[in-house]
């Protein structure tokens, strides 16, 4: 017995409307975007997240898209909703390595700089560190599992091809721009004011004894003190960071919510 499975317009259109806003919901995630992971274990998982969720979501689309023209920029929506919801786990990461960054350049590390296996871009040192450790934060506190129900909420919130571009949204992700120099100063502050008065300090000393070659005793100190004080600030940045992937499930739900 022969059993002939046929799928209509709709449901193609739907399901495609599905697996665009998962993947890029997916390959926007920090976790599941670097360039390490080998794309067919990308696509597998993109296409079974796909089907998993395609028939939990029960919404029929009012109007079926008939034309090419209108199909193209319901795709390119739902591309961009995913994402812009992306953007809110990548701006706290922007922020930790803006803070590395500054670190770094206050240590008088600017120039030690490695490859990022995630972007295959020079970074300096501090930053893959500040980086690797939001890393295993975002795991440990589980804050993917925001994205996994993010991916079926949406579909609630705003049904496929019902991306609207309005200026609610805008706001959102400039402030999303804003904040990745509040994360990154508030993860750095700890350490930049200490080496900020360890600079003030070897001021005040090659004043009074100018004799020292203040130089080449500040270079060595300054990185030694900053390592010291990064050493002490782990907890701070561990709780700092705990809270901001917290709060993603709100802040998901919140840009959602003005995408419809």
């Amino acid at each position: 017995m022969i059993t002939t499975i046929s799928f209509s317009l709709v449901q193609l259109q739907m399901f495609f409307a599905v697996l665009i806003r998962v993947a890029a919901i997916l390959m926007s995630i920090p976790v599941f975007s670097g360039r390490n992971i080998p794309i067919v274990l990308k696509a597998g998982l993109v296409l079974a997240v796909s089907i998993v969720l395609y028939p939990l979501v029960h919404i029929e689309p009012s109007v079926t898209i008939a034309t090419t023209p209108l199909f193209l920029i319901g795709v390119a929506g739902e591309l961009l909703l995913g994402i812009a919801v992306g953007l809110i786990v990548r701006a706290v990461f922007a922020g930790v390595q803006l803070a590395g960054q500054l670190t770094g350049f206050q240590m008088g590390m600017a120039l030690a700089n490695v490859i990022d296996p995630d972007s295959s871009d020079q970074i300096p040192v501090i930053s893959q560190f500040y980086q690797i450790l939001a890393v295993l934060i975002f795991v440990t506190v589980n804050a993917h599992h925001w994205f996994l129900g993010a991916m079926e909420e949406s579909f609630y919130l705003v049904p496929p091809f019902g991306f609207q571009l309005n200026h609610s949204l805008m706001r959102q992700l400039v402030e999303l721009g804003s904040g990745i120099f509040i994360i990154g100063l508030k993860i750095g502050a700890p350490v930049m004011v200490v080496l900020l008065l360890t600079s003030v300090a070897f001021g005040l000393i090659a004043r009074t004894v100018p004799q020292m070659n203040i130089f080449i005793v500040a270079i060595p100190l300054k990185i030694g003190v900053g390592l010291l004080f990064i050493f002490f600030s782990l907890p701070y940045c561990a709780i700092y960071l705990g809270s901001l992937f917290g709060e993603l499930g709100d802040r998901i739900m919140a840009m959602l919510a003005v995408m419809k």
